[in-house]
């Protein structure tokens, strides 16, 4: 039913946490792959109890959507390699999305305006929700039907773009502008992590270490042009005013 990919750039020492992580969802993943970028040295007995692909160039965050389509089942769950799922994630976005069908985050952005990447609203495992929220993007993790990756792909990245950001927006836009769907964070309870796609003391712990893209600010700048250049094309964020 699931397939689930994980990545690696400069955190292989996370893999065997993140990777049992995974293995004990209670809605098991029908294969784990591995898609190592160039830089990463993972344990081959860790890496190896996965299908594992590895590339001696690093084609940053966009290249594991492209490993993807080799998954073989109805959904996809792709993580970032900081973060460490609750044990019911899985089966809290299996039943979100039969209710809310869409592209599914554990960490959810409402930007205040179609101008700039902040100010914004985050929700999910940093900003808990109770209930399944609808938001511009998410990231973190991310749970959809392999489908899906179609459209992904159907637009290409600018040739001058940088690959180490920006996939995580490009997605919500490619599924509104082409199939009318919206993107949502399942419910984070406060009382039960086990229901969360990131455990907040990993996250908050891994995710601002020296090899987190968003804490360098010439990346945030290169994102804030990015959601200028889709708002500008169409894209409608939730706070829709200029």
């Amino acid at each position: 039913m699931v397939t689930v990919v994980l990545n690696g750039y400069k955190r292989g020492q996370h893999l065997a946490q993140q990777l049992e992580a995974v293995k004990k969802q209670t809605l098991r993943p029908k294969e784990i792959m591995l898609w190592q970028n160039a830089g990463e040295d993972f344990d081959p007995q860790i890496a190896g109890k996965t299908t594992w692909a590895s590339c001696n160039k690093n084609f940053g965050v966009w290249a594991r959507f492209a490993y993807a389509l080799n998954a073989k089942t109805e959904y996809v769950c792709v993580f970032d390699d900081d973060t460490i799922p609750g044990k019911r994630w899985l089966e809290n976005c299996y039943e979100t999305i039969q209710k809310h069908e869409g592209l599914l985050g554990t960490i959810g952005v409402v930007y205040h305006t179609p101008n700039s990447y902040h100010p914004m609203n985050r929700i999910g495992w940093a900003e808990p929700n109770e209930k399944t929220e609808r938001v511009d993007i998410v990231g973190h993790a991310w749970f959809f039907k392999r489908e899906w990756l179609s459209t992904f792909w159907r637009e290409l990245p600018e040739e001058d773009h940088p690959m180490i950001v920006g996939e995580d927006m490009h997605f919500s836009v490619m599924l509104q502008k082409y199939l009318g769907l919206n993107t949502y964070v399942p419910p984070h309870p406060k009382d039960n992590k086990e229901l969360w796609g990131s455990l907040p003391d990993t996250a908050w712990r891994i995710g601002q270490d020296d090899a987190a893209l968003s804490m360098n600010m010439d990346n945030v700048e290169l994102m804030s042009q990015q959601l200028r250049k889709y708002t500008s094309n169409g894209f409608k964020i939730i706070n829709n005013k200029k």
